[in-house]
């Protein structure tokens, strides 16, 4: 396989250098490609995710990763042309009526490693930047979606010359190859302890690296809101996808006085949501080892007697892979549903007496991939915002800031690196080249050897507006 991924990235790296710069009207044809792609095939791709889950709504599909992905591919078309426009930027007085530009130049050829919580909109997100950028993709998806990656690697191949785009399918020493090929840059979607490894494999070709990891994404409730409002986006964020979602609330931090009203409404939220929690609505965990974690997790709880309080009735479904979503109250901060991101239906639920003890529980922590505050005190959004560090925020809401086109994707430290979507994914993709136009008339001449008499003194007044 080692041979057979060096010549595919050595295929597109010819590719890439026959045409360096594609043109504005070029990206957007490749744009409409992958639009018409994913119009084409919207359907089969979610079956083909439903399937390789065992369960998961195809509606879900629907909305959690074909609309942001054609949504994230139109605004990329519609502002695509203002992004290439090389920027201006002012030159110093000295050097006046000089002018200097950015231009933003395509990287080559970019690597992409998608996860297989939503391996859909993971792949068409990263595509779509650097598709805009005018680079050429490899993409390496999930061992865990197989059907799903089968199915999208034929659709690509129908819509796209391998030069251009490329998908590979495989196991884990796939995925470890696949990191060490040299690519102008490397996009990895995916846990924190993966992540270290793939960016010691990305410093060996000193490519550079995003890393979207995830983390403990808090919830943090005030004392002023709607609670049963703020619950019922709250309790829909963690369920989605059965809580498999990297920006998903990881734990809430309840007022004290909050917490017994706050898992009444979240038990009526998710009923509410799940009547029929076994049915195809709810999705399935992905596989057995992630499975038998999840009930790992809950088990450990339930022999450190933490309280256990079901969102829904039932039991955990062995044979479907369905976990019981429940809430762990107050549980003990050396457990491992405290000290690994969950990513399943399991929510911790922690009191607080000060909202300022809030901050300072996260800030004790390492820096998450979202966090969630639901306030109506400006005062408090403003503290919230100021005090905290996380890769991105929604304030009174959940997950939605991550489809926001116009807003950066990203994480920070252990969360993760780098940004893209929309313009930002432009740029991530980019060499932002500055560019220096040097005038017919200027002084350059002036500031050269022998340095006395009329250069000395000339020297010492550009010294004072420096």
């Amino acid at each position: 396989m080692t041979s057979l991924l060096t010549t595919l990235f050595e295929n597109q790296q010819s590719a890439y250098r026959h045409q360096p710069y594609a043109s504005l009207e070029e990206r957007k044809q490749r744009l409409s490609r992958l639009e018409a792609m994913l119009n084409k095939y919207a359907d089969s791709f979610a079956e083909a995710i439903a399937e390789d889950f065992g369960c998961r709504s195809i509606n879900e599909t629907r909305l959690l990763e074909l609309f942001p992905s054609l949504s994230g591919i139109r605004h990329a078309k519609k502002h695509l042309k203002k992004w290439m426009k090389p920027e201006k930027r002012s030159v110093a007085l000295a050097f006046q009526p000089a002018k200097a530009r950015v231009i933003y130049q395509p990287l080559g050829v970019v690597g992409v490693i998608v996860p297989w919580n939503y391996p859909l909109f993971l792949a068409i997100g990263p595509m779509t930047s650097a598709l805009a950028a005018g680079n050429h993709v490899m993409v390496k998806m999930s061992e865990s979606t197989p059907i799903f990656g089968d199915k999208f690697a034929q659709a690509v191949k129908e819509f796209f010359p391998g030069e251009l785009i490329t998908i590979v399918n495989g196991q884990v020493e796939v995925a470890e190859q696949f990191t060490r090929l040299a690519f102008d840059h490397l996009l990895f979607t995916g846990s924190t302890g993966v992540g270290k490894k793939v960016m010691a494999a990305a410093a060996e070709n000193l490519t550079p690296i995003t890393l979207e990891l995830g983390g403990k994404s808090p919830t943090i409730l005030d004392r002023n809101i709607d609670l049963e409002k703020a619950v019922q986006r709250i309790i829909i964020a963690k369920l989605f996808n059965a809580g498999q979602t990297c920006v998903a609330p990881d734990y809430v931090l309840v007022p004290d006085d909050l917490l017994e009203p706050f898992i009444k409404e979240a038990k009526k939220a998710a009923l509410s949501y799940y009547p029929d929690w076994q049915n195809k609505d709810y999705s399935s965990i992905i596989d057995g080892r992630q499975y038998q974690r999840q009930k790992d997790l809950v088990e450990e709880l339930a022999q450190k007697q933490v309280r256990l309080e079901p969102m829904l009735s039932g039991e955990d479904d062995d044979t479907g892979r369905k976990i019981l979503p429940r809430m762990a109250i107050n549980p003990p901060v050396d457990l491992h549903a405290m000290e690994q991101e969950i990513f399943g239906p399991l929510l911790p639920v922690i009191p607080y007496s000060h909202l300022q003890d809030a901050i300072n529980w996260v800030n004790n922590r390492e820096r998450p991939l979202a966090l969630y505050f639901f306030s109506k005190n400006k005062k408090h959004i403003n503290n919230m915002l100021q005090q905290t560090h996380a890769g991105g925020v929604s304030i009174n809401e959940c997950v939605l800031h991550v489809v926001q086109e116009n807003l950066p994707f990203g994480g920070i430290g252990p969360s993760g690196m780098g940004h893209y979507h929309g313009r930002d994914g432009f740029v991530n993709f980019s060499k932002g080249k500055g560019v220096f136009y040097q005038s017919k008339i200027n002084g350059a001449f002036l500031l050269t050897p022998p340095f006395k008499g009329f250069t000395k003194k000339l020297l010492k007044w550009l010294l004072k507006f420096a």
